[in-house]
């Protein structure tokens, strides 16, 4: 019963969205005169350009067609430029404040604006930095592009990087680029132009493109935010995958396995909306741009900024194999060395386990640090492997065990595991230190990041401070007629809170003026309603991630359809109003 595409309800006719080549050029062409003649279709980085180009000259029969691409600065020119902000690692970049201007040559962009001035007739100009050519076009059009269709582009060579001329480049290095260059910059200027976009144009399929107006665009994100709601999950499959997620989540078997799941990333994930029965996709980010306050809460977005600081993702090694050996950076390594605000402190909630399942977390008693360094090492230069149950705990694991996992903790699921992994967002900065001597998909060497996890791990954790503050920290702290709350975590040096409830009645919630996050642990299906009857009811199934927004305030929870009558379980996230949250600025 897992849903798959999940959308929110925006109108029930589809009138609203133009589908297809022909009727977006009709719309187009009808939205210019003698007064609107400038057409810009401003494109996120990874759209096909070229395709979105041929077709719409094809139906608008420009005058002049000016293509953004013709005045980026040089790719070397770019390459030495970012060099610093890259870095060296194969992972790793800096986060910045780069700009889309910054690709560009200005004395180009200048005489582009000169040409744009002197033109007569309908002119289209396109492409990734296209508003920076005309400034102030007449008709705004945004082409955005959902990150995890821009990964399969990467990885099909179908797109290389915003000036990079990089096609043939490793998808691993294309990302990396993506995440630390050019998505930054391109949602900076989105931002910026958010409020002039006239149209939404939503070329995931290339072949069936939908357009909707910026006011529906705009009044779809609105409606997102007074009511719970789900981004689209994808699937990827990993060098540790398993196969669990394939029958409950119905995934087609047409990969080696599926290793993970992003349910509740809104960075990487996106956002369908409902338009009678078209949907049009867009980055569920722009959400979070659009709507920090509502979605996030004040708390929140006082501190972040527009950041959504809560993930949500599965990681199926049933059947398959361990995770790798990882540390995550301190908040004070992470700011220093990547320019990141706070770092992924994390946790393992077991939605399944086999009889075999077990978590590698903390170091075992009176360990050598240099001892472990130097196997650890030794075994990455292809000596003996290292030997993880000398200096690691392995701690058995059952369905519903909860596993705290605070930044610089060593730790790993092992295999036979189902996890339901709650953290806080930086994911990228994982420091791996042992990857059981196998390689990534790609038949590569996965990249180990020694120097970095050496400087992190805590060796102070150890098995009796690892029992005591990071396993199964339960603890009821309300009841009523039919359902019991328990906290499970976080731990203290964690700004995240969660909670476990068990009902078989109605739960009463409330959003405490902060986003909260929460997934189907146990029963067959729920719904979500509101007291005050402020938004329809939302109907989630087994193992599905939902987002409530801050400003929902009070809602229920109680079982449905088959489940009624039977013992649910919800896991609730959430971040804490408390010191520990406000040290993050501190």
């Amino acid at each position: 019963m897992y849903d798959k595409q999940p959308y929110i309800p925006v109108s029930s006719s589809g009138e609203e969205c133009t589908r297809g080549w022909a009727a977006i050029g009709r719309v187009l062409r009808d939205s210019v005169d003698r007064q609107r003649r400038v057409i810009c279709i401003e494109c996120y980085p990874g759209v096909l350009v070229e395709g979105v180009r041929s077709e719409l000259m094809a139906q608008l029969q420009p005058a002049l067609v000016i293509s953004a691409e013709d005045f980026l600065q040089p790719a070397e020119t770019l390459n030495r430029k970012f060099a610093p902000l890259l870095t060296g690692d194969p992972v790793f970049g800096v986060m910045s404040e780069i700009e889309i201007e910054d690709y560009f040559d200005r004395e180009k962009l200048l005489q582009a604006r000169h040409s744009l001035a002197q033109a007569t007739g309908t002119i289209l100009v396109i492409g990734t930095g296209a508003v920076l050519v005309c400034g102030q076009p007449d008709v705004l059009v945004y082409a955005d592009m959902a990150r995890w269709e821009i990964q399969q582009r990467q990885r099909r060579n179908e797109i290389g990087n915003l000036g990079a001329n990089n096609l043939d480049e490793r998808p691993s290095e294309k990302y990396k680029r993506g995440f630390f260059l050019d998505w930054r910059a391109a949602d900076r200027l989105k931002r910026q132009i958010w409020n002039r976009i006239e149209y939404m144009l939503d070329t995931n399929d290339r072949l069936s493109p939908n357009m909707i107006s910026g006011e529906s665009m705009r009044r779809g994100l609105s409606i997102a935010t007074c009511r719970p709601f789900r981004v689209v999950p994808f699937f990827d499959p990993g060098p540790w995958g398993g196969h669990w997620m394939e029958e409950v989540c119905d995934l087609r078997q047409d990969a080696a396995n599926h290793a993970w799941c992003f349910d509740c990333v809104p960075e990487e994930n996106s956002l369908l909306m409902g338009f009678g029965d078209a949907r049009v996709e867009i980055p569920a980010i722009n959400l979070v741009f659009a709507h920090p306050r509502e979605l996030l809460g004040d708390f929140i977005f006082s501190r972040l900024g527009a950041e959504f600081p809560i993930r949500f993702d599965f990681l199926d090694t049933m059947g398959g194999g361990n995770l790798s050996l990882q540390v995550h950076p301190l908040t004070s390594y992470i700011r220093e060395r990547f320019g990141m605000a706070y770092t992924q402190d994390e946790s393992y909630y077991m939605l399944d386990a086999g009889d075999d399942a077990c978590v590698y977390l903390g170091l075992k008693e009176s360990i050598g640090p240099q001892a472990m360094l130097r196997d650890l090492a030794a075994a990455q230069e292809g000596g003996p492997a290292f030997n993880a149950e000398s200096y690691v705990n392995m701690w058995p694991a059952k369905k519903h065990d909860h596993f705290l996992i605070p930044a610089g903790t060593v730790h790993c699921s092992g295999r036979n595991s189902m996890v339901l992994e709650i953290s806080a967002t930086p994911y990228i900065f994982t420091f791996k230190l042992w990857d059981w001597g196998r390689l990534g998909l790609d038949g590569r060497p996965r990249p180990i990041h020694l120097e970095h996890g050496a400087a992190n791990i805590q060796w102070d954790r150890t098995t009796s401070w690892v029992r005591r503050c990071l396993i199964n920290r339960v603890v009821e702290v309300a009841k009523g007629d039919g359902w019991r709350e328990e906290r499970t975590g976080l731990h203290e040096l964690e700004f995240i809170e969660t909670r476990r409830h068990w009902f078989t009645g109605a739960v009463p919630h409330h959003t405490g003026g902060t986003v909260n996050v929460l997934n189907l642990v146990e029963g067959e299906e729920a719904i979500i309603e509101s007291p005050q009857g402020a938004f329809a009811p939302f109907v989630v199934h087994y193992a599905e991630t939902f987002i409530v927004p801050a400003q929902v305030g009070a809602y229920t929870i109680r079982p449905h359809g088959t489940a009624e009558g039977r013992l649910c379980a919800t896991v609730k996230a959430f971040v804490r109003q408390d010191r520990a949250m406000q040290e993050i600025k501190a």
